[in-house]
């Protein structure tokens, strides 16, 4: 593993990247990008250091706004923004001695997918791309996760703050994460349950800058997938977030190499993290790559 450090936009980003024991020749390569708030050595590691046993390049970084990449204001959740980093990831690659000659792949991991997709959808740089777990985002899928009303009070509170800070304000945060509090950035225990010890190891920040809402909650993923031509292989579950956004962003898609592994009653959070299935899940991503690269 090679720490790296490239430009996105005016900032500056730091990643991993990740290679073969031997390098022979130039490398197929894989953007990675993960779940909201993430952070590089989160759940996008144990896909990396994977990918590069089967022989690719992978690069995990932290977006802007997070971990040890630059922006400010801090903990600020902008997926366009994480679309652009997605990008200058790519091109970061092209430039590198073992990658440059190599094809660029994309993987996006639960709310990563959501982002990857848009960039995959933008830019004929990125080869082939798997979602894992995704969180599509759509305005039914939008209500589902926050319901009609908090859906609506997040994007009020999200401009308002938005606003303040445009003006000269401070900015407002809330927590990240919380077990019972609903107007966090990710509410839920069974979220809390997952990231909370991130926080209490000094790894992640519960933070949540909460004009964030004005942009996430603007942002949607079904146009990408509408207009989708890149080959794509999506893994899912009835127990990976909001299986009905995943299946109508699959259905739109009109890519003609696209694989849906629908994988039962596997839990979401368990693509994060546990062992044996993301062994699993890697073998299928490094099959479908070597199959569309």
């Amino acid at each position: 593993m090679e720490r790296v450090t490239f430009q996105s936009g005016s900032e500056t980003l730091v990643g991993q990247l990740y290679l073969p024991s031997k390098v022979d020749g130039r490398l197929d390569s894989v953007v990675l990008i993960g779940p909201m708030t993430f952070q590089k050595e989160q759940a996008p590691t144990a896909y990396a250091w994977r990918l590069a046993a089967a022989g690719f390049a992978a690069l995990v970084f932290d977006p802007r706004f997070r971990g040890e990449s630059g922006g400010q204001p801090r903990c600020w959740e902008d997926p366009v923004a994480k679309v652009e980093d997605v990008r200058s990831a790519v091109s970061f690659l092209a430039t590198q001695p073992s990658t440059m000659a190599g094809r660029v792949a994309g993987l996006g991991i639960c709310q990563g997918s959501s982002a990857m997709l848009v960039a995959a959808a933008e830019d004929g740089r990125i080869a082939a791309l798997a979602t894992v777990a995704g969180h599509y985002r759509d305005h039914d899928g939008d209500v589902a996760w926050l319901g009609d009303a908090g859906l609506e009070q997040r994007k009020a509170r999200g401009r308002e703050a938005k606003a303040q800070f445009l003006a000269g304000g401070a900015v407002q945060y809330v927590a990240a994460v919380d077990p019972t509090d609903p107007t966090v950035g990710m509410p839920g225990k069974f979220v809390w349950d997952w990231y909370h010890h991130w926080a209490d190891r000094g790894q992640w920040e519960n933070r949540y800058a909460v004009m964030s809402d004005d942009d996430l909650l603007a942002f949607e993923s079904i146009t990408a997938a509408r207009s989708l031509q890149t080959p794509w292989l999506m893994i899912h579950s009835d127990q990976s977030f909001l299986p009905q956004a995943a299946r109508r962003h699959f259905d739109a898609a009109p890519a003609v190499h696209k694989q849906l592994s629908w994988e039962g009653q596997t839990p979401h959070l368990a693509y994060y993290d546990q062992d044996d299935l993301i062994d699993a899940t890697v073998d299928k991503i490094v099959a479908y790559f070597r199959r569309h690269l």
